[in-house]
């Protein structure tokens, strides 16, 4: 109520829920910021893993060598396995990160028409985190598009939704959970299930 009554006396003064409202977008940007370096050092482990040189690692992420180097020393005594890329894995983080690449393809493909496109930029620029209630909303606008505009998709985007939609609905039960963390796994089957798409097309 002070802030209230503050902001009528003075039009020109910041209300607390003025104040609240920037602060919590900062937070978000902040927030989104610390969870790329985080991802993108979890990243650098899966490339070393995979055989990759630090000095192409550096090149790729537009770090030094020296910095790609120390985040490679942390884990020098304990090398990581290399990870599995095929597209057909049943863990709930490699599936959601199949819907997100499928759901940015179908944005890409129909622009302003698809309704996941404010979906996906939310996910994009960690905006919204995947829980089980944003991946059953992206589902179900994944789904309306393609029902919506069956004539203009590639029937290899149903085929996918289908794939995912039944891992998603009937996971894997007694499979050993994957030894990445799970934003790395959906980042990875984000990019190899866009890679897929387009190599279909």
């Amino acid at each position: 109520m002070a802030a209230d009554e503050n902001a009528y006396r003075n039009p020109e003064a910041l209300t607390e829920e003025q104040a609240g409202r920037m602060l919590a977008d900062m937070n978000e940007v902040i927030r989104a910021g610390e969870e790329m370096r985080a991802l993108r050092a979890e990243m650098i482990k899966v490339l070393a893993g995979l055989g990759w040189t630090q000095d192409k690692i550096a090149q790729l992420t537009g770090m030094s060598q020296p910095a790609v180097s120390k985040q490679v020393a942390k884990y020098r005594d304990d090398p990581p396995a290399p990870m599995a890329l095929a597209l057909d894995q049943r863990d709930t983080p490699w599936l959601e990160g199949r819907l997100w690449g499928l759901a940015e393809e179908i944005a890409e493909t129909l622009g302003a028409a698809a309704r996941c496109t404010r979906h996906v930029q939310a996910f994009a620029r960690g905006r919204t985190r995947f829980t089980p209630r944003s991946v059953d909303e992206l589902r179900r606008l994944v789904e309306e598009d393609l029902r919506a505009h069956r004539a203009e998709l590639p029937a290899a985007y149903r085929h996918t939704y289908d794939a995912v939609a039944r891992g998603l609905d009937l996971p894997a039960h007694g499979a050993p959970a994957p030894a990445e963390p799970a934003s790395v796994r959906r980042a990875l089957a984000h990019r190899v299930q866009r890679d897929r798409l387009r190599d279909a097309s």
